[in-house]
């Protein structure tokens, strides 16, 4: 019964993640049809060569994207591996397909600066989609990969060299506004991505250093109904051994936190710090 239950949750899961890779190539498409094909934003990646080269040779932008995306995940495969797999040789080739089923459709907006931003909106948010299903839609990403692997770069310096080509390529083919708006796209659409990897939750990891330890503590775990790490530290002046107690807290018990550490010590040293996603008890389930 174990078993068929696990294989029950293991292909619903499957299933799940194709829907994310279908559904975010789906919206990117979307995206670059209604908002940033028609405004000649050319933000980087695949979707960005096919609009310089739908604006300066009349190329159908789906075509051009099979054309780049199909070789680019062979090449993958051969220099990097078969760890691509189906998930990604999806997205690789529906992205392109919607693109081609939507290309008539009238443009939401003729202005580039809402065509950037929305635009970079509705890619970051397919992005996430896809990345939440374990895949990527391939492009220019795999070729930083390969890059990466080659040259010894960073895979960051690889991806910015590649998409910042592709943006030069925009200002000079278009004009230097252009290039700009598609700088401004591109930042909206990895912090969109991040938003959906991440979401818009926030937490505060406190770090507490305190001569009433006890006291501080069973004030978290009582009053702030919240769990307490200790760890072991030495003070480096006095070299005496000085508790520091890790607790992290919702954005909106943060307050009630270090008003309740103030209360018990005022003399106590508190580091704050963002924790952008945390899982566990209390928190978001893994």
């Amino acid at each position: 019964m174990r078993r068929r239950s696990t294989v029950y949750h293991s292909g619903l899961a499957r299933v799940i993640s194709y829907l994310y890779i279908l559904c975010g190539s789906g919206i990117v498409a979307l995206a670059f049809n209604l908002f940033l094909l028609p405004n000649r934003v050319a933000s980087g990646g695949v979707s960005g060569i096919s609009t310089i080269l739908e604006a300066a040779l009349g190329f159908e932008p789906a075509y051009v994207q099979w054309a780049f995306n199909i070789p680019l995940f062979i090449a993958g495969v051969v220099f990097l591996g078969k760890q691509f797999g189906v998930k990604t040789l999806i997205g690789t080739i529906f992205l392109p397909f919607v693109v081609f089923l939507s290309r008539d459709l009238e443009p939401v907006t003729t202005d580039p600066l809402l065509g950037a931003l929305f635009g970079g909106i509705g890619v970051g948010l397919g992005l996430g989609l896809v990345f939440r299903g374990k895949a990527s839609t391939g492009g220019t990403d795999l070729a930083a990969q390969i890059i990466h692997k080659y040259t010894g770069l960073s895979l960051g310096t690889c991806v910015a060299v590649i998409d910042g080509i592709i943006v030069l390529t925009a200002a000079i083919v278009f004009d230097v506004e252009r290039g700009l708006y598609a700088l401004i796209s591109l930042y909206v659409t990895s912090k969109t991505i991040d938003v959906v990897q991440i979401g818009l939750g926030r937490s505060k990891m406190a770090m507490i250093i305190t001569n009433k330890e006890k006291e501080v503590r069973d004030a978290l775990l009582h009053k702030i109904d919240r769990g307490v790490t200790k760890l072991s530290a030495f003070g480096g002046y006095t070299d005496s051994e000085k508790p520091i107690l890790m607790c992290v807290v919702d954005q909106t018990e943060f307050t009630k936190l270090k008003q309740l550490v103030r209360s018990i010590d005022a003399a106590a040293f508190v580091v704050v710090m963002d924790a952008s996603e945390v899982l566990g008890e209390g928190f978001k389930r893994a």
